[in-house]
């Protein structure tokens, strides 16, 4: 696959919208950016559907729309033309356009301003909209444990979310099953053992899929700052220094951990 007029302007959407993973693919050998640009704007595309509008059916539309060019990636027949959809067909085989159906399904929570259920369900909106992606993009550059993706892309994902939670609440969403910095630390203790259990598996993903773990490389530090301070995450102040960030995906690029 070369780099064409897809796949650039895959790599300009991440660029523009999606900083942490424009760096990670950049991070990653030539060979596994074409694969990560059109998965990861793929990902943000489905992210910003549910907030373009105010209207709950338009952004049901929206998703909809992005699942039903998954369907026909899964069936195999005629796929739509579009400058993600394109590419994207080109790296996915029909198991992992399931896994990033099910990616757009939690979505879904986004269009609504209902809280999450309970502990479980956060837990699977964290796994199907990160981990799911780890897990597609491992597959696509060669395969990687289920268990692997899903705790390293958990671990990721709960970073970025709670980095989120002060704009989500200005939002008028409620992120958070239990708000209270104890269980804010207890959260973040969670995420950092499943990055521990995801560190110990690496050994059984093929060296070319670990580009696929790369995106998460703030997790660790982000999720011990949440666990120290947790009232860092209420404050939206969870973040590293910019020379930490540079740092610290430097050496997850050349060691190959997460």
């Amino acid at each position: 696959m070369e780099f064409d007029d897809d796949l650039i302007a895959c790599a300009r959407l991440v660029e523009r919208g999606d900083a942490d993973r424009f760096a990670a693919a950049m991070a990653a050998p030539v060979a596994a950016r074409k694969v990560l640009f059109p998965l990861y704007a793929f990902n943000l595309e489905v992210a910003r559907a549910p907030w373009l509008t105010q209207e709950a059916m338009i952004a049901e539309m929206r998703l909809q729309w992005w699942r039903d060019a998954l369907e026909e990636i899964r069936g195999g027949g005629v796929i739509r033309r579009h400058e993600v959809v394109t590419p994207l067909a080109l790296v996915l085989d029909a198991e992992g356009a399931g896994l990033l159906d099910r990616l757009v399904g939690a979505r879904r929570w986004d269009i609504y301003r209902d809280a999450f259920e309970d502990a479980g369900h956060f837990t699977r909106y964290i796994e199907e909209t990160s981990g799911h992606l780890v897990l597609a993009a491992g597959r696509a550059l060669g395969g990687m444990p289920k268990a692997v993706a899903l705790d390293a892309g958990y671990a990721a994902g709960l970073a970025q979310f709670l980095r989120a939670v002060p704009e989500l609440e200005a939002k008028g969403r409620v992120p958070l099953v239990d708000g209270r910095p104890e269980a804010v630390a207890a959260l973040a203790q969670d995420g950092l053992m499943r990055l521990a259990r995801a560190r110990a598996g690496l050994g059984e993903v093929p060296k070319p899929a670990r580009a696929a773990l790369l995106a998460g490389w703030q997790a660790g530090p982000l999720l011990r700052q949440a666990a120290r301070e947790p009232g860092r995450v209420a404050d939206g102040a969870l973040r590293l220094s910019e020379f930490h960030r540079r740092a610290g995906l430097m050496w997850s690029a050349l060691s190959g951990r997460v």
